[in-house]
């Protein structure tokens, strides 16, 4: 068995953050919220929360550590369809990080939650909430948003569905994703595709930059 190191304690804790954060977002919209009094300001929190999130691993996609960055896992579409069919035959390639379809979904996944957190910027329910950003760019296009940003929830539902049946399908096939994402250690039975010698110590200016920008953005938006 071959021991790799891939995900950095930063991509393991935004990972769990923002898994926490959209189900609260979820729940406080799709039910009653009980028990919180007012349910819409909690999902525009949760939102506040993702957006700064997302603000962390955008800057950490170019900037953190190898497998966190999008040039190890984004790749051509010849690379991906041939994936596609070593995963149809059940003798999927090995990769340390995402494989060639899983860091498509992810840059996918990452571009519509950051639709979602903006444009719930600019929303408005006209009772109990209003966006730091409602109006800011006319309420015609605040009003406009309104059906993208339902539409579009509907859409990461629809990911996040087959996120979790991709991590079924490797699970079965004897890949732990979500052991990983705790642990930050990968085990393979022959040497991954991407297979690289480098150190995942943290980019101590790189880490910093991201989280205060992280923080920055959430805290700033959640005074307004």
């Amino acid at each position: 068995m071959q021991a790799v190191h891939v995900w950095d304690v930063l991509v393991r804790i935004f990972h769990w953050a923002l898994v926490a954060a959209v189900l609260l977002s979820f729940y406080t919209l799709k039910t009653d919220g009980a028990p919180f009094l007012f349910p819409i300001e909690i999902h525009a929190q949760a939102g506040y929360v993702v957006l700064g999130l997302l603000t962390f691993r955008w800057i950490w996609a170019f900037f953190g550590t190898h497998y966190a960055r999008f040039r190890a896992f984004l790749t051509s579409p010849k690379t991906s369809a041939s994936y596609a069919q070593s995963l149809i035959r059940r003798q999927p390639t090995p990769y340390a990080g995402h494989n060639p379809l899983g860091g498509w979904a992810v840059l996918i996944l990452m571009l519509s939650l950051t639709f979602q957190a903006v444009s719930g910027l600019f929303l408005s329910d006209d009772i109990f909430f209003s966006g730091p950003l409602y109006g800011s760019l006319g309420n015609a296009f605040s009003n406009a948003l309104v059906s993208w940003h339902a539409l579009n929830a509907q859409f990461l539902m629809v990911l996040i569905g087959l996120h979790l049946v991709a991590i079924a399908v490797h699970a079965a096939l004897g890949e732990r994703l979500v052991k990983a994402m705790f642990t930050g250690v990968k085990t393979f039975t022959r040497t991954p595709a991407d297979a690289i010698n480098v150190s995942i110590r943290l980019p101590i200016i790189s880490a910093l930059v991201a989280i205060l920008a992280g923080i920055g953005m959430s805290v700033f938006f959640w005074l307004q």
